[in-house]
Parts: structure tokens; C-alpha cells; sequence
């Protein structure tokens, strides 16, 4: 019998335009969470990051100006940064269930809904890491 380990979850990219958010996840993060972390404030900003870096898990707010969380997640997947390795989740206030369906239509693993708790967060992402080996 094989035992495969999933390697554990150490680099986040977040794509958060509000500057104040964007702060909070990053305390959060890496020092509450200790992971790598790199916080964009929009979606073109995260394109420019996200091959240097290679995240394990992106985390896209839904509602940003300009390049939403989906177009965001759409231009991810056309320039080739998304992989099959790479675990997707969305930050939102929307969490209805149409909403939800939509998302993981998407391909997103989960939704972290907003507003966040700070002190939990970096376990939130740990456990959609391992929601998203299942």
C-alpha cells in the first residue's frame, strides 16, 4: 500500500482591492498562518505576480472594480497560471446558494465569505487545501 502525502499548503496569491482587507489577510496570514503570501490589489496585478511566485492556492474576492474575481480567475486560466495543482477559492459577502453553485461551476474549491475572522482565516485556507486533494 502507497501512502501519497499531500504536500502542505505554504504560498497564497490574494486578489483583494480594498487596501484595508488586504492588510488584515496578510497580518493574518503570514503571521498568524506563517505561509508565503503575496496580496494583489487587482486582477491585472495578480497576473503580473503569479508565475513568479506559483501559488498553491489563490483566494479572488468576487467584487472588485475594473477585472472582477471570475474575469480575474478567467484571465488566470487563458495566460496558463492556473495548474492542476492549483487550488482556487473565492472571497465574497454573496453566498447565497445560486451564488455558491456559480463559483464551483467555476472551479473554485470554496468560498471563504466575508466579513472573515482574521485568526481563522489561514486555517480556512488550510482547510480548502485539503478539501481540494479530496
Amino acid at each position: 500500500m502507497y501512502l501519497f502525502l499531500m504536500k502542505p499548503l505554504q504560498r497564497v496569491l490574494c486578489v483583494e482591492d480594498d487596501p484595508d482587507i488586504r492588510e488584515i489577510i496578510q497580518l493574518a496570514l503570514i503571521d498568524v498562518g506563517g505561509l508565503a503570501v503575496i496580496a494583489c490589489e487587482s486582477g491585472q496585478h495578480a497576473l503580473a505576480e503569479v508565475d513568479q511566485f506559483k501559488p498553491q492556492l489563490i483566494v479572488l474576492d468576487v467584487m472588485m472594480p475594473g477585472m472582477d474575481g471570475p474575469e480575474t480567475l478567467h484571465a488566470l486560466r487563458e495566460q496558463g497560471s492556473v495548474r492542476e495543482s492549483t487550488a482556487l477559492a473565492f472571497m465574497t459577502a454573496k453566498v447565497h446558494p445560486q451564488e455558491l453553485d456559480r463559483y464551483r461551476e467555476l472551479g473554485i474549491v470554496n468560498v471563504i465569505p466575508k466579513p472573515f475572522d482574521p485568526m481563522a482565516l489561514a486555517d480556512q485556507l488550510h482547510a480548502i487545501w485539503s478539501q481540494f486533494d479530496e
